[in-house]
């Protein structure tokens, strides 16, 4: 069924869940409001947003170097505590983390760290190309608008569709962890190197070189 983007903005502002928990609780429940928030609750994911404010002062800087040193990532990860920093459930989350940046190559933690000037100028690119593809003027605000979510999808590693399981994306991930694990959980920073990246040579499908090496 059809969520409006009114009643998913007023669950999250009564739970404090990410949009796209938020928005899959609203789908199972049949747009119920209350039931939603039930749904989130069961979950732990209403709690887990209720951490969200918390300082996270303690974590782990990370490394993962893939394909004999060809892709090298380092994520700084942030927690409360530094005794949650040194389990082995932590650990993997940031592993795991650190495997998403080099395989998915996201520019940005979240949409609110996307320049307005680089907003603006990716919806100009979409326009013109919708107007190469021929499509009616009175359309194309709706398209540039639907794929600048995709750019945001593709971009933010927050809304990315995590690589292990892409049923959910790295935030209800890392949601989950927090209602594990008990305590906040925040992406700072992260940088990702690649040999010879900016010049221009054979495209390869880093997912499954990623992937592959987990088998």
């Amino acid at each position: 069924m059809s969520i409006s983007a009114a009643i998913v903005k007023e669950l999250r502002e009564r739970t404090g869940a990410g949009m796209m928990d938020c928005k899959n609780a609203l789908v199972a429940t049949s747009g119920d409001i209350e039931k939603a928030i039930d749904e989130l609750r069961t979950k732990g994911l209403a709690k887990a947003a209720k951490k969200a404010g918390r300082i996270t002062s303690e974590g782990v800087v990370a490394s993962y170097i893939h394909g004999g040193g060809r892709i090298g990532v380092l994520v700084e990860v942030n927690c409360e505590t530094d005794f949650v920093a040194k389990t082995d459930e932590f650990k993997q989350l940031v592993h795991d983390l650190a495997m998403q940046i080099a395989a998915a190559k996201p520019e940005y933690i979240s949409r609110s760290e996307v320049p307005d000037n680089d907003i603006e100028r990716e919806k100009n690119v979409l326009r013109a190309q919708a107007l190469e593809e021929g499509k009616p003027e009175k359309i194309i605000e709706k398209m540039v608008e639907g794929r600048i979510e995709k750019f945001f999808k593709e971009s933010c590693l927050l809304e990315q569709a995590f690589i292990k399981d892409p049923d959910k994306t790295i935030e209800q991930l890392i949601h989950e962890n927090v209602a594990r694990i008990g305590e906040n959980i925040a992406v700072r920073r992260f940088s990702r190197y690649e040999v010879g990246e900016g010049i221009e040579k054979e495209e390869s499908d880093f997912v499954a070189e990623v992937m592959s090496q987990l088998k």
